[in-house]
């Protein structure tokens, strides 16, 4: 999803500054402004965030099913929790995190990982509102 909404951008002419874990940077489009770093530790990239406006948080557990679901508290939950000190230190006025909208019955374990990763959204970073999300898309 990332690597999509990347090329979408730079298509738009927008500048992007993506973070990528060791040796997976090649999953980027060119163009990219790579940031190797870990997401799981929001010093090792921070100072990397700024300039820019929007942070979009795409960090999410690969292959999501119901036995991971440990790994939604530490992988889902854990980069928000890093991103978001990380994006409101930086001064980027809009947070967008992009996650499964509703997990389908099977995934109820996720449903506390997100419900947790909102609290710090709501309290450290605006969010993007539709009139921002429209303008974005022209």
């Amino acid at each position: 999803m990332g690597r999509r909404l990347a090329t979408l951008l730079l298509q738009r002419g927008h500048t992007v500054r993506a973070l990528a874990r060791p040796g997976r940077a090649g999953w980027l489009p060119p163009g990219c402004q790579v940031v190797t770093s870990d997401p799981l530790h929001g010093l090792s990239y921070a100072a990397h965030a700024a300039p820019a406006d929007t942070f979009v948080h795409v960090e999410g557990v690969a292959h999501p099913t119901p036995s991971k679901a440990s790994e939604f508290l530490r992988v889902d939950l854990g980069s928000v929790e890093h991103a978001v000190p990380a994006a409101v230190t930086a001064g980027i006025a809009h947070f967008i995190s992009i996650s499964v909208a509703q997990p389908a019955p099977v995934m109820q374990a996720d449903l506390p990982a997100r419900a947790r990763a909102e609290a710090p959204i709501r309290t450290g970073a605006g969010i993007l509102g539709v009139p921002e999300l429209r303008r974005l898309r022209r």
